[in-house]
């Protein structure tokens, strides 16, 4: 069976990863924040107890040196012991004593001739940079010059100064070292090595940490919230200055209920809370329930996560074939603990998920005692992208609510009802209705056919009731869930008929030929909409209507005085006379050396007229 991690899901997971942080931005002009997050990913500069991380303070020798073990390969071995007194006023039991160990005895700082180390001096600019360059690998031998001049123009050359405003003398501040810090990690070292990627991390093709990687190397989880108590109690930081995502979307620890998985990046003072759950009868386990990797419920298969959930799961735990069960899903799907029906504690919070039943079928599994048994499942297109199945009868094509309330879930129809309207050129309202910030829309049509759409999709277009299958406004009265009765066209395939004779069809999908006897003739050797049932097989074959393209752009195609817009996944084919290869638009667009043919859906939906193939013939 196909896995129920959709794409969307996917995306979801990733984004809740890096919402606390922007996306990167192209070296030389990256944002404060995202310097900022990236160096308390990183365990640099983490601030102070609460939170607040004083950017504006100068920073102090033992300070330094702290920064700069969190910024090596000793980030993970230095302790809380009392450590050896090195200098007269670096005692046993000062806070530092640990990280000016390691900092001297890699040579990266010294002490002063009396016998001091000064701990608590402001550091100036030079300093930090004969210490780093020390942690680079390089020696006195390898600068020219005295000085401090040497030091800082090696620093400069390097590029460890890009984004710094200090100079000679000057003392620097917490927020000079998130800088200086961030540059540490994309500079080459004396070998030759990006600094960062010598330390195992990810380095992204523009040529900088990859942000999400830091912060799930220094995730903790997942973890399973338990009854009557809270995440505030089980995170090592205190909840002020926090950040808080469920589900990927901003949040507060009160949001957490009982059996939430929960992550947690101390660094960033960051809790992400999920609630995924799946319910339904378990039916196989895979490679074998003594070991099992994954598990099978209600006709869907889920990667198994933590050995916790591997024994329950396993002919030692205390499920069987056959149980339903409750499966508790982390950020990436897979499944962190396993609940049983009969758990009472299960928050009694509702869940509803809108979508249409795209199949409905006996299944059948064998349960621990050898018996048989079969049951009749649906699975269900939901408008947040994600497939869902349980048990249930309902009819392919029938718009369904689904509730999942404690360990109970049900599926019931739900009746069609129509709404008419423009939508607006920003996409901001249907008619009379405004669109919810967090609306979902979903393009079906009878037969099972789906596909989640965005309210730009539709910007624009003319509603009319019989292109609106359901719809569904929330508390403040905004459209929240919107359900189309193929008015864009998008749920269809498309593609070009290479052959059309008696005996049927032969034809290219998406650059992937193929071949059906159950459309006969009458279709001729062009482009071609493919209309299927939600089961995947062919319903019908028709021509698509043509023009001879003018011009050509990434949006619109020009044929004399018309304008048609490309469909996002627009085919390109060059026809060589025999094969037809996918190409794309930029290596057809010298016009001088291609004939151009559009093919666009012209059947009248009301968010079509999409040019949704195009064939290039070489002059």
């Amino acid at each position: 069976m196909k896995k129920i991690v959709s794409a969307l899901l996917s995306f979801a997971i990733v984004f809740s990863l890096v919402s606390a942080a922007p996306a990167a931005v192209a070296a030389g002009s990256t944002s404060r924040e995202t310097v900022e997050q990236t160096i308390r990913a990183l365990g640099i500069i983490v601030g102070d107890e609460n939170g607040n991380m004083n950017l504006g303070s100068y920073v102090t020798r033992a300070e330094f040196a702290k920064m700069m073990v969190a910024a090596s390969a000793y980030k993970d071995s230095v302790g809380k012991g009392s450590g050896v007194s090195l200098f007269k006023d670096v005692k046993q039991g000062h806070w530092a004593v640990e990280y000016i160990k390691v900092a001297v005895n890699n040579g990266w700082f010294v002490g002063y001739s009396d016998g001091s180390f000064r701990p608590d001096n402001n550091i100036a600019l030079e300093e930090t940079a004969t210490a780093l360059l020390r942690l680079l690998g390089y020696t006195s031998s390898d600068v020219v010059g005295t000085f401090p001049y040497a030091q800082l123009s090696k620093f400069n050359a390097l590029g460890l100064n890009q984004n710094l405003s200090r100079g000679q003398g000057e003392l620097v501040t917490r927020n000079d070292c998130m800088t200086i810090f961030y540059n540490l990690m994309t500079v080459s070292n004396k070998s030759g090595v990006v600094y960062g990627k010598s330390l195992g991390y990810t380095i992204n093709s523009s040529g900088e940490l990859d942000f999400s990687s830091l912060v799930a190397a220094n995730m903790k989880g997942p973890f399973v919230l338990d009854s009557g108590s809270g995440i505030a109690a089980k995170i090592p930081f205190t909840t002020s200055n926090i950040s808080v995502y469920k589900n990927g979307s901003p949040s507060d620890l009160s949001s957490a209920s009982p059996y939430d998985v929960y992550y947690y990046n101390a660094n960033m003072r960051t809790v992400w809370i999920y609630n995924n759950r799946v319910i339904g009868t378990y039916t196989a386990a895979s490679p074998s329930r003594v070991s099992p990797t994954s598990v099978t419920v209600a006709g869907n298969s889920y990667t198994i996560g933590t050995s916790g959930a591997a024994y329950k799961l396993s002919s030692m735990g205390g499920f069987s074939i056959g149980d339903t069960v409750t499966l508790l899903l982390g950020m990436d799907g897979s499944v962190v603990d396993v609940l049983s029906a009969g758990t009472t504690d299960i928050p009694t919070s509702t869940s509803t998920y809108i979508g249409v039943v795209i199949s409905s079928a006996q299944a059948s599994y064998t349960d621990s005692n050898g018996s048989v048994i079969s049951e009749n499942n649906v699975k269900v297109a939901c408008t947040d992208g994600v497939t869902r199945q349980f048990s249930g009868s309902n009819t392919v094509g029938t718009i369904v609510s689904i509730t999942m309330t404690g360990s109970s879930v049900s599926v019931s129809n739900l009746s069609e009802k129509g709404l008419r309207g423009f939508v607006s050129s920003d996409g901001t309202k249907l008619g009379d209705y405004s669109f919810a910030g967090n609306v979902e829309i979903m393009d079906t049509n009878s037969k099972g056919a789906y596909k989640v759409i965005y309210t730009s999709r539709i910007a624009g277009a003319l509603l009319n009731s019989d292109d609106v299958r359901y719809y569904e406004l929330d508390a403040s009265g905004k459209i929240r869930y919107l359900i189309l009765n193929d008015a864009t066209g998008d749920i269809h395939s498309y593609g070009v008929i290479t052959k059309s004779t008696s005996d049927g069809l032969s034809y290219i999908i998406k650059g992937t030929a193929g071949s059906t006897t159950l459309i006969k003739g009458g279709v001729g050797a062009s482009g071609a909409i493919f209309r299927y049932y939600g089961n995947g097989s062919i319903e019908s074959i028709r021509n698509l209507g043509s023009i001879n393209i003018d011009s050509l752009t990434s949006l619109y195609a020009l044929s004399g005085s018309a304008q048609y817009r490309l469909a996002e996944d627009v085919q390109v084919y060059i026809n060589s006379g025999t094969n037809y290869n996918l190409t794309n638009i930029s290596a057809v667009s010298d016009l001088n050396k291609y004939t151009l043919t559009g093919y666009y859906d012209n059947f009248n939906y009301s968010a079509g007229g999409r040019v949704r193939v195009i064939i290039a013939t070489e002059n």
